[in-house]
């Protein structure tokens, strides 16, 4: 027995990364797992790995920012499995999305309004969508568990990246506001907050850790987290462990936030 047996997961951003550690670490526990994110082949690859792990599940390829995307995904879901147990919002883009596109991770004066509503379109907006929908159909089942991924930068400032800041420090209240709202329909909410994670979004930053001397500047773990340590986070709030969590924040993050200063 699993202690997410019986239980149908849905997860954003499933395609790689946190999403697909997610998926694979959901099933290995005997979840039901629905992934989504806009590359199917990708996808496909993601519920291999993960069905190979046990569980059972299915992937639904959209655009999270198109207006019905939502609704149609938990539609899907629960014409499939009957039910949502627990959503895991992930999709989102970093800071590899302001390599790959000059000028959307900027600091405030340099950021246009496209660029805003670029990235607060992909990074927020999805969180409020699949939350939504999915809260519907909680609220008619009497339980669920809602668990968002934001960052350490949606507890701490940087100095550019602000689109990505404010989106992060956006689920974090969002994740609280919904758990206190919510709980009376048997729902809870919470929110985990990664740091560096070995995953393509931060892949220029990560290289960095190579070299002992800036590892510990960097975190002080001295070492970026695998996506299968976030994963674990993920699984934790999604399964009834959690049970007495609600509009938590938890920061996996290796102790970045702890300090006041870099060592």
């Amino acid at each position: 027995m699993g202690r997410l047996d019986n239980k149908v997961v849905v997860i954003t951003g499933a395609s790689t990364g946190i999403g697909r550690a997610t998926m694979e670490r959901i099933a290995s526990e005997g979840g039901t797992v629905v992934g989504c994110s806009r590359t199917k082949s990708s996808l496909e690859e993601a519920l291999d790995s993960s069905l190979a792990l046990g569980g059972r599940g299915n992937i639904f390829a959209a655009d999270l920012r198109e207006d019905g995307s939502a609704v149609a995904l938990i539609a899907d879901t629960v014409k499939r499995y009957g039910r949502v147990d627990a959503l895991v919002n992930n999709a989102g883009v970093g800071w590899q999305y302001g390599i790959d596109n000059p000028g959307s991770m900027a600091a405030l004066h340099e950021t246009s309004p496209e660029w805003w509503n670029d990235v607060m379109s992909i990074n927020l907006y999805p969180y409020y969508s699949c939350s939504r929908e999915a809260i519907k159909q909680m609220i008619t089942q009497g339980s669920g568990s809602l668990v968002h991924v934001a960052s350490m930068a949606g507890v701490t400032g940087l100095y550019d990246g602000h689109t990505y800041t404010a989106a992060k420090g956006a689920i974090v209240n969002l994740s609280r506001s919904l758990g206190i709202t919510y709980i009376k329909q048997g729902i809870r909410s919470n929110v985990v907050c990664p740091g560096f994670v070995d995953t393509p979004m931060v892949e220029a930053v990560t290289p960095l850790f190579a070299d002992p001397a800036g590892a510990g500047v960097l975190a002080p773990i001295a070492r970026p987290a695998a996506p299968s340590e976030i994963a674990a986070a993920n699984a934790f709030f999604a399964s009834d462990d959690s049970s007495y969590c609600n509009g938590s924040m938890l920061v996996v993050d290796g102790g970045c936030t702890a300090r006041s200063f870099a060592g």
